[in-house]
C-alpha cells in the first residue's frame, strides 16, 4: 500500500525510436563489411536491446529513373522490403546533379525535424541515431535539451567528433556486430584493395560530405 503523499515513479522501460541515415549506413557497411544486405528488423531489435520500440525511420534519396533505370529498379525492390518491415517508416528526399556528383536534397532536414518533433510530442524517451554525420550535432543537442536521451550508432572510423561528443551514449559498430544481421548467409566477397579505392567506399573518418549516387 502506498500513502497518498508518497511520490509515484514511472518505472516503464524507456521507449526507443530509431532514426537511420540510409546513405550514411550504406557507405559505412560497404566500407567496413563489404556488404549491405541488412535485416532492418533484426538490426532495430539489437539496437533496442530489449527496450520497447516506438518506430524505425529510414531516410534516403529516391533514385532517378531517367539517369539510371536499373539502379532505380534495384532501389524499388529494396524499398519494398522496408515497406513490409513492421513499425518502419520510409522518408525519401530528392537528389540533384552538381557537375559529376549527385548530392542529397532534404534528407538532413527530415531527420532533424523528426528527431525534434517527436521529442517535443513525447513519443520516445531514447533516440538512436544511426549516422556518423556531424551535421546532426546541433539537432541532437536540441533533443537533449528537451529531456530526451540520444545514442549515436556508427562505426568509429565513420563518426564525426562533434557528433560523438554531443551524444549521451555511443553504440560502436564492428563487422562482428552485423554478423547475425545479414539477410543472406554468405561470406563477403574478396577484395584486397584499400577501402578508399573501392567504389563507394570512401573513407570519411572525422568528416562527412554529401553521399554519391551509389547508395541505396
Amino acid at each position: 500500500m502506498h500513502s497518498d503523499n508518497e511520490q509515484q515513479y514511472d518505472v516503464r522501460p524507456p521507449r526507443v525510436a530509431v532514426f537511420i541515415d540510409g546513405s550514411n549506413l550504406y557507405h559505412s557497411l560497404e566500407e567496413n563489411c563489404r556488404r549491405y544486405d541488412l535485416d532492418f528488423r533484426a538490426f532495430a531489435e539489437k539496437l533496442c536491446n530489449g527496450r520497447p520500440l516506438y518506430r524505425i525511420y529510414y531516410y534516403n534519396v529516391l533514385r532517378d529513373i531517367d539517369r539510371n533505370p536499373q539502379a532505380y529498379q534495384d532501389q524499388q525492390k529494396f524499398l519494398s522490403t522496408l515497406y513490409n518491415t513492421p513499425y518502419l517508416e520510409v522518408r525519401l528526399g530528392t537528389s540533384k546533379v552538381r557537375g559529376d556528383v549527385v548530392v542529397e536534397k532534404g534528407v538532413d532536414i527530415m531527420v532533424a525535424t523528426d528527431l525534434l518533433k517527436q521529442a517535443w510530442d513525447n513519443l520516445y524517451d531514447v533516440a538512436i541515431l544511426v549516422s556518423g554525420d556531424g551535421d546532426f550535432a546541433y539537432a541532437v543537442q536540441a533533443v537533449k535539451d528537451l529531456g530526451k536521451h540520444v545514442v549515436i550508432a556508427a562505426f568509429p572510423s565513420n563518426l564525426a567528433w562533434e557528433l560523438a561528443n554531443v551524444a549521451d551514449d555511443r553504440e560502436f559498430f564492428t563487422p562482428e556486430y552485423f554478423a547475425p544481421l545479414w539477410t543472406r548467409r554468405r561470406s563477403p566477397p574478396k577484395d584486397d584493395s584499400p577501402p578508399d579505392q573501392r567504389e563507394g567506399g570512401r573513407r570519411r573518418g572525422w568528416r562527412f560530405g554529401r553521399r554519391g549516387q551509389n547508395s541505396q
